[in-house]
């Protein structure tokens, strides 16, 4: 059996689109829990000004270097897995 129907044209559904906003929310998420822990102890030990601002960069660069393909991985399986199993707005697969 057909899911359209004739005569009824099909409603939009940008999955796509949202499947990429999706991904780099995700790579986002998983690069600020990444950096969270460094930047902290910088909050921490640093006092304010313009020292702790590039303290904090250096620690950011440094967290993040070897890192960065887990994040995309990370987020590309999230996804994935989101929008394959319907958890995600939008993302639900079609009946």
């Amino acid at each position: 059996m057909s899911a359209s129907r004739p005569g009824r044209p099909q409603p939009f559904q940008p999955r796509f689109t949202l499947g990429l906003f999706y991904l780099a929310a995700f790579f986002i998420l998983y690069c600020l829990v990444f950096i969270a822990p460094d930047l902290w102890r910088v909050l921490q030990t640093v006092p304010p000004g313009p020292e702790q601002e590039q303290v904090a960069a250096a620690a950011a660069r440094e967290a993040i270097r070897g890192r960065l393909l887990l994040a995309l991985f990370a987020s590309l399986a999230t996804t994935a897995l989101g929008g394959k199993a319907g958890w995600l707005p939008g993302m639900r697969p079609p009946r």
